[in-house]
This record gives structure tokens, sequence and C-alpha cells, in this order.
């Protein structure tokens, strides 16, 4: 970690923990103030971060470390590579940047996993089979699973989004199911629901299909997937960034347009519609 900025050497410090919204305010604060992190107390860094001094500890714990005095030490101990000089243009950008950067960098690994179409197709099919289609995304996941949802719907007859969790979860399971459903697609990103796996469990009991996106293949998720694709999320602001199952979501969307023979046409139907309507400014 010698020879590049405080910031810099921080910033791969954090990057790919799993921290919890508290550790990362503490992260960016530590950040922020790089030159001086080494050498604040933990009662000193917990009043810079507006967070409570045993925070800071569970913090240095999440990081590895056996309490906040041993993570001073390790960056006492590398904070002479400062005066290596070395720092190119790499080390020259603040954590926005990084963060942009890190998500660019998931975007390359998706695009290399995409190398092999199958998967996707595969999930296509089995997405354009379902007749309801269910679409799960919980907490963190929801806005994945509206959004896939409010496209899928415009080229498949019978969408159904589960975002809200709770009793009436494993009805809305029973009725899709009932209907004809054998498809359910899931978005599962961190901070992992438990309700999101006992929901997965309980659409395989009932003869479901589940794909899912995911942020890992070895989400929590995992045991309970048929198809899992992953697809990485940003860990560098104090919220998970989500460019990349996004991304994904869409392509899997294309797929799923590809084995609906109807898809083109109601595309076309729909902005007829949206026309007559003057639905959109255009």
């Amino acid at each position: 970690m010698s020879g590049s900025s405080p910031a810099a050497r921080l910033q791969r410090l954090f990057e790919g923990q799993r921290l919890t919204p508290t550790q990362r305010r503490i992260a960016h604060s530590m950040v922020r103030r790089a030159a001086d992190a080494p050498f604040l107390s933990s009662v000193e860094l917990a009043e810079l971060a507006g967070v409570s001094q045993p925070s800071v500890t569970r913090f240095a714990v999440a990081l590895g470390f056996d309490g906040y005095p041993a993570l001073r030490k390790h960056l006492r101990e590398v904070a002479p590579g400062d005066a290596a000089g070395g720092g190119g243009a790499e080390e020259s950008f603040n954590e926005y940047q990084q963060a942009v950067r890190a998500e660019i960098e998931n975007l390359r690994h998706l695009a290399e996993l995409l190398a092999d179409p199958e998967p996707v197709e595969r999930a296509g099919r089995l997405l354009a089979g379902s007749e309801p289609l269910l679409v799960l995304g919980l907490r963190a996941a929801s806005s994945q699973a509206r959004g896939f949802g409010y496209f899928a719907a415009k080229v498949h007859p019978d969408v159904r989004v589960l975002d809200e969790g709770g009793s009436m979860l494993h009805d809305r399971i029973d009725a899709a199911a009932r209907a004809g459903a054998s498809a359910l697609m899931c978005f599962a990103l961190p901070r992992h629901p438990r309700e999101v796996v006992d929901a997965l469990a309980y659409a395989r009991g009932k003869g479901l299909t589940v794909v899912t996106v995911a942020d890992s293949a070895f989400a929590p998720v995992a045991g309970h997937s048929d198809l899992l694709i992953p697809a990485a999320v940003g860990t560098g602001l104090a919220f998970d960034t989500a460019c990349a199952p996004m991304l994904l979501g869409r392509v899997l969307l294309e797929a799923m347009c590809d084995g609906l023979p109807e898809a083109q046409a109601r595309l076309e139907e729909f902005d007829a519609r949206a026309a007559a309507r003057g639905l959109f400014v255009e």
C-alpha cells in the first residue's frame, strides 16, 4: 500500500468490505481526513463521523483488526509510504470518482461474464414461458424489481411485482402458482433480507423455477436459485450502487423479449396508445 496517497490507500483498505451504513460513514470520514486518520483517537473519529465510540470499535473489527488501536497502528505503519512520492494519476481521484471507477470495473466484469450468452438466453426463455411472471425484490432490491416489472409489463401479458414483504408474500406466490406461473425473477442485493431467502425456498417448493440476479455467486440466495447470474454492486459510497445489476436486468429483458413472439407487436401497440393519449412530451 506504500507509494500512494493516504486517501487512495484508505479507499483500497475499505474496498470489497461489507460494511453497514454507519461503518461506511466512518470510512468516508477517514478518507476525507486521510492525512490525519492514523493519529485520531476512537473518540475523535466517532465525533468526526457523528457516531458512537463503540461503532468505531465495531468498524475496526469488521475490517479484520482486533480493535481500533490495531487499525490505527496499521495506518501509522503504512503512512511513511507518502514520503516515497509515487502517487500517479490513479491516486489523485477523489472518493466520488473512485466510486464511479469501481462501478466501471463492475461493468467490465459483467461484460466478460456475458461473453457466454447461454445463461442469459436460458433465463430469457424461462421468464418468457411463465404466465404469470413473478418479479421479486425487497428492500435495497425493490427498485430493481419495480424497474424490471415496469418494462416487462410492456411485452409480457401478466407480470406481478413482489416488492413488499410481510405475511401476504407467500399468499401472492400461491396465487401466481395456481394461475400457472412457472418462473420467478428475483433481484437479491445486500444486505440480504431473510424474507427473500424464505420466499425463494417457498416458491421452489411450489414448483417455480427461480432466476436470480445477485451481487455474488455466493450470495445467501444461491442455494435457493435454479439459475443465478452475478453482477457486483459498488461499495465505495455510504449506500451500495447497483449499476451492474440494473444493466443485467435490462439484458435479461432483452433475452425475454426474444422468447416472446408478440413482444414487438405489444411495444408498437403501447407506442400507438401513448401517442394517442399524448402521454409523453416529445
